[in-house]
């Protein structure tokens, strides 16, 4: 990032680039971004765009290259390690492909330090950190451009929520910020509390500095609080000491702004016209023109569909990759049986495909045991659009369910700024858009329950377990988790990722995470 090539204007001011021709031009000139920013200030929005890019994309040059130097492009996007961290490792979700790695997360086994999809999250990380840090500097000491208190303040969320799951996968890692940005040596290792402790500061810095209101797609005040509560929701796991009291607090601002409500059709926050729902309050974009990506929605969608036997116009795809599928983790949450599935009023119930498929997956590697998600698709709510190559549906990282959900949850947790009535409030409001029986009342299993019927496949159910005590260890078995149709004990280690082996030999501070 200390030299931007320009090849048009164009290249520049694209909010998400796709491979176009002016992308395969031969460059104009070099210039530093300094130049670039004198020469230009409103070149300051391509640049933000291009980092919020970093989440969604492979690369800005197309899907098939990437960021991450040496990578698949195809399988070291964001939202990809997201669902292969967090949900293939988890109980809900396996995938049948047995490709290097990926094998070792559907079964929670063998993980080790060479496998690429824990390198491709945590190179993912380390890309963004530094390119965000080296913007808010050039902003801070070198150039004036319009606005720049919220370029800033968008800046510093961004690398916050990358800190945010480098704490959550690995617990630990270099700190690089605005002090330690130029240090020519390998910076030491920072604890996860240290990580904690910065991504708070700043969170709690930007919040009365960034817009309350900003375009989609961009982060405005709601969506910092919406990351706090998230961050002091998981408190006890990172740092030893509960904050329920302040994730409740944050949840409670987020309702509280009226700027998002749960949409009364469920489906319409995983359809390609789910950039209109109100419900979403922080989505990482796709598009099938103009944001091209083998690792976004396109991976969820297509991975969850198979051409031999399922229609895939009905869910405007061009292929079908046979991998994905739901186990009776999931899916078990609505019925214990394929007739208590079929028949409950639960809306939610009806996105698997169960047709020709096992209620038991007895082989995880039998595309035909348990079932295929369709919970995302790339239609419209109303079942039009195109079909097409890539996935338009953009990726809820952040809706107001979850912020429902969370401040339930801390009521439960004996959170002093939540009341367990109004939590079981929320709970039903969820349960009534899903025409699901409303509860009299709530226990932190009903919560846990709910937020698996409600949020899988949205990159948080590993997290939700490690906070239930109920990932690792053998006090609660999932369908082959340790390897084992019916599930078995899984060491405590297992609860943090190990460091790549390239991130241990690039920086020799870094220390390997016990038990790898």
């Amino acid at each position: 990032m200390k030299k931007i090539k320009i090849y048009s204007l164009l290249a520049v001011g694209l909010l998400f680039a796709s491979c176009t021709n002016d992308l395969e031009t031969q460059p104009k000139f070099d210039l530093t971004l300094e130049e670039l920013l004198i020469r230009d200030p409103n070149a300051m929005e391509g640049l933000l765009s291009r980092m919020y890019s970093t989440f969604a994309l492979s690369s800005v040059s197309g899907p098939g290259d990437s960021d991450i130097a040496g990578a698949n492009a195809g399988e070291s996007p964001f939202i990809r390690g997201l669902v292969n961290l967090n949900d293939f490792t988890a109980d809900g979700m396996k995938n049948r492909w047995g490709d290097n790695g990926l094998d070792q997360l559907t079964t929670t086994t063998g993980w080790n330090s060479n496998n690429k999809f824990f390198k491709y999250v945590y190179d993912r990380i380390y890309y963004t950190i530094p390119q965000t840090t080296n913007l808010i500097l050039i902003l801070k000491n070198k150039v004036e451009v319009p606005n720049e208190d919220q370029y800033i303040s968008e800046l510093r969320f961004l690398r916050a929520l990358s800190y945010y799951y480098l704490i959550d996968f690995f617990g630990k890692g270099p700190l690089v910020n605005d002090d330690t940005f130029e240090t020519l040596t390998p910076l030491p290792e920072a604890s996860r509390i240290e990580l904690f402790n910065f991504v708070e500061s700043e969170l709690k810095d930007i919040e009365a500095k960034i817009a309350p209101s900003n375009t989609y797609g961009r982060a405005n005040q709601a969506v910092v609080e919406m990351l706090l509560a998230k961050l002091y929701l998981n408190a006890e796991v990172y740092t030893g000491t509960a904050r329920y009291n302040d994730a409740a607090t944050y949840a409670a601002k987020v309702i509280a702004s009226g700027k998002y409500q749960l949409e009364s059709n469920f489906i319409k926050n995983f359809r390609a016209d789910n950039n209109t729902s109100k419900e979403i309050i922080f989505p990482l974009i796709a598009d099938a023109t103009s944001s091209q990506s083998f690792g976004n929605t396109t991976y969820i969608v297509n991975g969850n569909l198979n051409s031999t036997t399922m229609n895939l116009a009905t869910y405007g795809a061009t292929e079908g990759w046979g991998g994905h599928r739901a186990t009776k983790a999931w899916y078990g949450l609505f019925g214990s049986s394929a007739a208590e599935l079929a028949s409950t009023s639960d809306t939610r119930a009806r996105l698997f495909w169960t047709t020709g498929h096992n209620y038991e997956m007895t082989d995880y590697k039998e595309w035909t045991d348990g079932y295929p998600s369709i919970k995302y698709t790339n239609r419209n709510t109303d079942g039009t659009g195109n079909v097409t190559a890539f996935s338009s549906t953009d990726f809820p990282l952040f809706r107001l369910a979850d912020t429902y959900l969370i401040y339930a949850e801390c009521a439960l947790r004996g959170a002093s700024t939540a009341t367990i009535p109004q939590g079981l409030t929320y709970v039903n409001l969820i349960r009534s858009r899903a025409n699901a029986n409303p509860l009299s009342n709530i226990s932190l299993q009903n919560i846990l329950d709910e937020r698996g019927r409600e949020l899988g496949l949205e990159g948080v159910r590993r997290q939700d377990l490690i906070r239930y005590g109920r990932f690792t260890g053998a006090t609660y078995l999932w369908p082959w988790k340790g390897g084992v149709l019916n599930g078995t004990s899984i060491s405590a280690n297992y609860n943090v990722f190990p460091i790549p082996v390239s991130a241990l030999q690039a920086n020799p501070n870094l220390k390997q995470n016990p038990g790898y």
